[in-house]
């Protein structure tokens, strides 16, 4: 498969001065693109095992740099999105450069940290309970958004307001007019529809949270 071309500029190509410009210089369309935000493809590090929680903290820093299974192919529909789209975003990680060289091949993409995944600390639990890494990520998500439990990683206040600028910067995108696709992870990107609903984006095409899954909105 061919790889897209990576800018790791975090910032958007200004755009250039036009009838409907805003007063900062961006061309402000008569009607706001759409935004898609899509879930990486499986990751390669299995989840088919037992382990305690301070195993999972070792298990997610694999996880965190780890690539995609072999053998995947990317859904018809997210390569048209990524046909259609006049800017794509992907999170650093690399699950998620992946995904985004199978989905959008051939395509700039735009690599930017601020879509990384929100952390997984694990819980201080006892050393004797053992779960999968799947329920592992439950139980530390909810010990995380609950308590605040971030082990000296990115608090929720934290996650919130990078969500928060991410949103900003997409709907900034999408207000040119062109559709915006963005290549992240499951919880983060939650956490960016959330704030997209807040700003009065609608969710118009709901995929759920699974692997290379979509979930598409638009300004109405």
């Amino acid at each position: 498969m061919s790889s897209p071309v990576l800018s790791l500029d975090s910032t958007d190509q200004p755009v250039s001065q036009a009838a409907g410009s805003t007063e900062s210089g961006a061309v402000m369309a008569s009607r706001p693109g759409a935004i898609t935000l899509t879930r990486h493809g499986e990751p390669a590090l299995s989840r088919k095992c037992l382990i305690t929680a301070r195993q999972y903290g070792d298990w997610w820093a694999k996880y965190e740099v780890g690539g995609l299974l072999a053998g995947q192919t990317p859904p018809p529909e997210l390569v048209a999105t990524a046909q259609g789209a006049g800017a794509i975003y992907a999170s650093t990680r690399q699950r998620a450069q992946e995904t985004a060289a199978a989905a959008a091949a051939g395509r700039e993409v735009l690599s930017d940290v601020l879509f990384i995944e929100a952390p997984l600390p694990p819980p201080p639990v006892p050393e004797w309970i053992k779960l999968s890494p799947k329920w592992w990520g439950v139980v530390s998500r909810f010990w995380w958004h609950a308590f605040d439990h971030h082990g000296g990683q990115e608090t929720r206040a934290q996650a919130e307001a990078r969500a928060e600028q991410a949103a900003r910067k997409l709907i900034a995108r999408a207000e040119t007019g062109q559709d915006v696709l963005v290549f992240a992870h499951g919880y983060f990107n939650h956490m960016v529809g959330a704030r997209l609903k807040a700003d009065g984006w609608k969710l118009v095409h709901n995929q759920g949270f699974k692997y290379w899954s979509q979930r598409r909105y638009e300004k109405r």
